[in-house]
């Protein structure tokens, strides 16, 4: 598949802590790391997935060595996965809590990787911290946590529930998110973060809002190339039929690969 599009995922990062270092082996070492669902929804018909390794100062290689521009360049769009919370500093706060702290080591190599695939005009599209992670590199900030910031909003995280909870969203007349779906003002869409947009960057414009409480659900950048995020993972809905009413991925994923098409004409 010469003519295949090569679209980059951003790599998850496992860091060796207790206590999971304890168990030994490979759970000493850190770990750049796909979900398989992420990839598998993103993976069509003349479409190849790659995961695209962090470069970090402590590793084998040194950033100046191998540039996230150069995977840029090559490849023809980037998927922001989800995954653990944005630290706080990323957007000039400080931690509320011990366990809020993020992880800044992948904050710092998704923003480059989001400037470098905006800068050459390819299209990127933000998963749940995909999201929140293109809000911040655009000047935004973050709930650090909902629960303690916002108490009157609805439940945006279940544990045991995970995948499985979910909530209405309204999708905000006359977006290009409601042009996908001409026939659907409201729909369900499952819920897994304990973060969210506070200050929504000035360059991004709101797609959907969660119903009753009103928090950012997905965002579109006002630039010139494609740029979006939403909150949900649709990757997981992809899977099965969890809920009667879910919204459907499908013509968000091929709106991306469609802008990635485009860009490479």
């Amino acid at each position: 598949m010469s003519d295949a599009l090569l679209i980059g995922i951003s790599a998850r990062i496992y860091h060796p802590i207790a206590p999971v270092i304890d168990l030994g082996g490979i759970f000493n070492k850190t770990l750049h790391y796909l979900e398989q669902s992420v990839a598998h929804w993103v993976l069509q018909p003349h479409v190849l997935a790659l995961m695209i390794p962090p470069v970090e100062r402590e590793g084998l290689l040194q950033p100046g060595q191998v540039s996230l521009a150069d995977y840029a360049e090559r490849l023809d769009g980037l998927v922001l996965q989800g995954g653990t919370d944005i630290a706080p500093e990323s957007y000039g706060e400080t931690p509320l809590a011990p366990d809020w702290a993020g992880d800044r080591v992948r904050d710092r190599y998704e923003i480059g990787l989001f400037e470098a695939f905006v800068a050459q005009g390819k299209p990127v599209i933000g998963i749940c911290r995909g999201c929140q992670l293109i809000n911040v590199a655009l000047g935004g900030t973050l709930y650090q946590d909902i629960p303690t910031q916002l108490p009157s909003a609805i439940a945006h995280r279940d544990d045991e529930r995970y995948d499985h909870q979910f909530h209405e969203v309204s999708l905000v007349p006359g977006s290009r998110l409601a042009a996908l779906y001409p026939s659907i003002t409201h729909a369900e869409i499952n819920s897994i973060h304990h973060q969210g947009i506070k200050a929504l960057a000035v360059e991004l414009d709101v797609e959907a809002l969660a119903v009753p409480d009103g928090l950012i659900e997905a965002v579109r950048w006002r630039g010139p190339s494609y740029l979006f995020g939403m909150q949900w993972h649709p990757e997981f809905m992809a899977q099965r039929q969890f809920h009667p009413n879910q919204l459907d991925g499908g013509p968000i994923l091929a709106e991306f690969l469609d802008a990635a098409r485009a860009r490479r004409r």
